[in-house]
Order: structure tokens, then sequence, then C-alpha cells
């Protein structure tokens, strides 16, 4: 298939992968988010296992999911892997650089300030400056070694980088999930502070980001190199 066309939404549709879903269907990843679905490290998970698994009613889901394969429009698997690298690039890589630092001081204010508070995220600071220095050296290693060896079209031995990113993926998405676990899966307690609110507001953000990203390079950009794109 070209990456000029958007692959149709199969008969087998609840025996797909999440993460085939998501590549083959704009709007797809904004779906799943919303019904707590985990198509980035969960992506080899099939529809009907994970509907299953989160008490979903399947049927809704595949019809939301056919809805959107009707008015299917252009999406990241459309463009060339040169555009994808620069997408990923300012769409991702840029914006977290910029908006975790900022993350990172409104939670150690709201420590601070309601570190009596019963629902007071605990931590979280820390936990956002371990993800922010672990995800720039993830994100230098593809900005200076893996992504220029793909735009050249890759070499023999590119699915060892490849590799060691898709673990740094796993390990992102462990850190996700700690900060979930830490701010009661970023839900602000009742009467929080303004500035409570929009820590978690940005960090909801965040999180939908990084899930995102993760998702464009493991099912889209990486495929190509692997052998197992389209």
């Amino acid at each position: 298939m070209s990456l000029n066309e958007i692959p149709p939404i199969p008969a087998s549709l609840v025996q797909r992968t999440l993460g085939d879903i998501a590549v083959a269907t704009p709007g797809a990843t904004a779906l799943f988010s919303a019904s707590r679905l985990d198509y980035c490290c969960g992506g080899q998970t099939t529809l009907a296992e994970a509907a299953a698994a989160k008490s979903i009613d399947l049927d809704v889901i595949v019809a939301d999911l056919e809805r959107l394969g009707s008015t299917a429009v252009a999406a990241p698997a459309q463009l060339d892997t040169k555009a994808l690298i620069e997408t990923i690039v300012i769409r991702y890589h840029r914006v977290h650089s910029q908006e975790l630092p900022e993350l990172i001081r409104l939670a150690k204010r709201v420590e601070a300030v309601h570190h009596d508070h019963p629902s007071v995220p605990a931590g979280l600071a820390e936990l956002l400056e371990q993800i922010f220095g672990e995800l720039t050296t993830h994100m230098q290693k593809e900005e200076l070694i893996l992504f220029p060896a793909m735009a050249k079209g890759g070499r023999a031995n590119i699915a060892h980088p490849i590799a060691a990113m898709m673990a740094d993926h796993d390990d992102h998405g462990l850190r996700l999930q700690a900060l979930k676990d830490i701010t009661d899966d970023i839900r602000a307690p009742e009467g929080a502070c303004t500035t409570w609110r929009a820590l978690y507001a940005g960090l909801a953000k965040f999180s939908d980001d990084l899930v995102e990203h993760i998702h464009v390079e493991n099912n889209i950009l990486f495929p190509r190199f692997l052998g197992t794109g389209a």
C-alpha cells in the first residue's frame, strides 16, 4: 500500500490490534485515549481483548471507529519519512522540552504549598525531573544518530538502535503510569487551587502527547525500517 492511501478499516476490526487501528484510522488515537485504551505500549492487544479488559461496549467503539474510517483524512502514516521525522521533532520533541520545565515548577509549588493535603502529589516534581532527564537524552539520541540515519535510507544494523529506542519507550510508559498513580489518574481534588488545576491540565496534555509520540514512532516510523511497515 502506498503512503498516499489510507488503509480501510477491515471487516475483522475487533481482531485487529490497537496499534494497527491507530495507524490505519485518523482520529482513533483520540477515541482510544478517551476510552483509556493503551494503543501505545499496549498496541499489540486486539480491540476485543482491550475492550473486554476495560469493560467497554465493543459494539459502541466499533461503530465509532467505523464512523472515523468513513471520514478519514490525511494522517502521519501518509507522510514520507523525512517529513514524518520533521513532524515528530517539531510536534513532540520541541513541545516536551518546552512544557516539562514549567510542569516541574508547578509541581514543586503545589507540593510545597499543599504538603499537608491528603491528596498532595508527593514526589511528583522529582518524578517529572526524572522523566525530563530521560526523555531529553532519548530525544537527543534520536535527533543526532537515529533520525539522520533514517533520513538517508537507513543502514544494515539500524534495527539495534531502533530496539533501544523502543525499550526506552517502554520505560517512558512505566513513568507515565507512576505519574498517574501519584496524581489519582491526573484528577485534581475537589476545591483544588488554580495552580493545582493548571498543573494537572498540563500533565494531562503531556501524557496524551507522549503516548501519541510513542505511537507515531513505534507503529508508523520504526516499522518502515524493520520490514513491517506499509
